[in-house]
């Protein structure tokens, strides 16, 4: 159905008139050209199209449009906010060499995020734990846990 929508991306009021079931990973995609979230499985397993909503990140290639009705929407392109320079997990990824191809690296983050909006101090146990949830074909989890682990031991991710 048809629906007017509106909330919060990247800081910014939105809105829209769409089908309220259409899945949020291709509103942000085609609608707004944010490319950061990834099609990857499509059924919310690998991670690559994860955002944050309402400060826990989810996989928005499973979220309907209208589940973010007055929601608040971060994904990559956002996670800076207006500075411009990067976030702590964007440089520790850098720094740590955290991603080869590229492709996960945006979800890895937001769920990275979302577990250090959680909790601001994991252990490295619950670090592997939450990011396993995410799928890497390049191999780089040992890297991608070394930097998360970096900024968590900071308390730097806010």
């Amino acid at each position: 159905m048809e629906t007017l929508v509106q909330f919060t991306l990247n800081g910014r009021p939105v809105s829209l008139t769409d089908d309220d079931d259409r899945p949020l990973l291709w509103v942000l995609r085609t609608d707004f050209a944010l490319t950061g979230p990834k099609y990857g499985c499509g059924e919310g397993i690998c991670g690559a199209c994860a955002v944050i909503i309402n400060g826990e990140a989810q996989r928005s290639c499973r979220t309907p449009l209208k589940a973010v009705a007055g929601a608040t929407v971060t994904t990559i392109e956002g996670l800076a906010g207006e500075g411009g320079g990067l976030h702590p997990l964007q440089q520790a990824f850098i720094d740590h060499d955290a991603f080869q191809c590229g492709y996960c690296t945006p979800g890895m983050i937001i769920d990275a995020q979302g577990l250090l909006l959680e909790n601001p101090h994991p252990s490295r146990a619950a670090i592997v734990e939450r990011m396993d949830h995410n799928l890497c074909r390049c191999g780089a989890h040992r890297r991608i846990v070394d930097a998360v682990e970096a900024v968590a031991t900071k308390g730097s991710a806010s």
